[in-house]
């Protein structure tokens, strides 16, 4: 029997959904605090955002973490 997997929080949910609900909590300002990317300080936007996110794989991995942790544990 196999053993149960833990369920994976970034399961079915695109980069557009992720960026986009991470926005409507936090906002731009709070995440550039945490992610110190030009996308997310200066002229924010989701599009220009994805295209830095799909072509940067460090950042993209720390938004991911944030949007894990706020799924995870509200922070």
């Amino acid at each position: 029997m196999n053993a149960p997997r833990p369920n994976d929080p970034l399961h079915g949910v695109t980069l557009e959904r992720l960026l986009t609900e991470l926005v409507a909590e936090f906002g731009w300002e709070k995440l550039a605090d945490r992610v110190p990317v030009r996308c997310f300080q200066f002229d924010p936007s989701i599009k220009s955002s994805l295209v830095f996110l799909r072509k940067t794989p460090w950042a993209r991995a720390k938004v991911e973490d944030i949007y894990v942790r706020w799924k995870l544990t509200g922070t």
